[in-house]
């Protein structure tokens, strides 16, 4: 699993859910639920993406949005339209003033907003929680990324259009994958255009030495890996990789196992009730005192009081 994937890693532990919006101008969302990241794919119409300390964003049929919090922002119709309703952690909605909106807007499955056949659709994919394994790619994104349709084809909107609105068996799932597969696109054409500021991990996967090592890392992190053994793989000397894996990556092999490791462990704390020792030889601990030990190091708090003052991840929606 690289850290790609890792951002994507388990949605519905992460907490994750879809929805379509349906909306008539003028209309004005205020976007206040500290979610690490949305996904907002124009369907028909536009809108306005406003945030509270950037540049607005016009965006039309076709284009992608990707807002990465906790800060808020607005989305309207036109950045003068006064906000009509308040978008809260937890998927709580409600009028500017207090009021609850939650079930009033309705529109029928995954479906929201105050007309079904409104001027403007869209379809919006949050992920409620983060960990640190997701930290590694969020920290490289700006607040606010969009991608249009002359740089970027997006084959999946109309099947997304189509299977946000179903109820069958398995729909969970199936949206759940699709919205994996849309962030993923997203982030790779993102992070090939030539003026990305892509994260040194990312472009180094690229490279045929130390990709294929930090695919072994990310993939096996329990194995007793030494640099030897992951310069036998990659099949140069371990010198050679120890230099060319540092001037791409940014530190060591060692270094960068080490920090994959824990934050595994971190993670795993967070999303299970798993024993230490169980997570410990996960993530390629000899004992939960080995990991204790490193954790605090690296964290500045125990394994114990990382797991208890994290709250659990869970899904809900609006």
């Amino acid at each position: 699993m690289d850290a790609l994937a890792g951002l994507l890693e388990g949605p519905r532990a992460r907490g994750a859910f879809m929805i379509r919006a349906c909306l008539e101008p003028p209309w004005a969302v205020r976007v206040e639920d500290e979610a690490p990241l949305t996904v907002m794919l124009m369907a028909r119409g536009h809108a306005w993406i406003v945030p509270d300390g950037g540049e607005k964003v016009r965006i039309g049929p076709g284009d992608l949005a990707i807002a990465r919090g906790p800060g808020p922002y607005t989305c309207a119709d036109d950045p003068g339209t006064a906000p009509q309703a308040l978008i809260l952690p937890g998927g709580e909605c409600s009028h500017p003033d207090g009021r609850s909106l939650n079930g009033s807007m309705d529109l029928g499955v995954r479906t929201w907003g105050d007309r079904i056949d409104g001027g403007t659709v869209m379809l919006i994919g949050t992920y409620l929680m983060k960990g640190e394994i997701s930290n590694r790619l969020l920290d490289a994104l700006p607040p606010l990324l969009t991608l249009t349709p002359d740089v970027w084809q997006c084959p999946l909107t109309p099947l997304l259009a189509d299977e946000i609105v179903r109820d069958e068996p398995g729909q969970e799932v199936v949206l759940d994958r699709l919205l994996d597969l849309l962030v993923i696109a997203a982030l790779r054409a993102w992070f090939a255009r030539p003026d990305a500021a892509a994260p040194a991990w990312y472009g180094a996967l690229a490279d045929p030495v130390v990709g294929p090592v930090l695919r072994l890392v990310q993939d096996e992190p329990q194995h007793p890996w030494t640099v030897a053994a992951l310069a036998a793989r990659a099949g140069v000397s371990r010198a050679a990789l120890a230099r060319r894996f540092t001037a791409l990556v940014g530190e060591p092999p060692m270094a960068y196992l080490t920090n994959w490791r824990l934050a595994l462990a971190a993670d795993r704390l967070r999303d299970t009730d798993e024993p230490l020792a169980a997570v410990a030889r996960q993530v390629g601990y000899g004992s939960a005192f080995a990991l204790s030990t490193a954790f605090k190091r690296a964290y500045g708090v125990s394994p114990q009081e990382h797991r208890t003052r994290v709250p659990r991840s869970g899904a809900s929606g609006t």
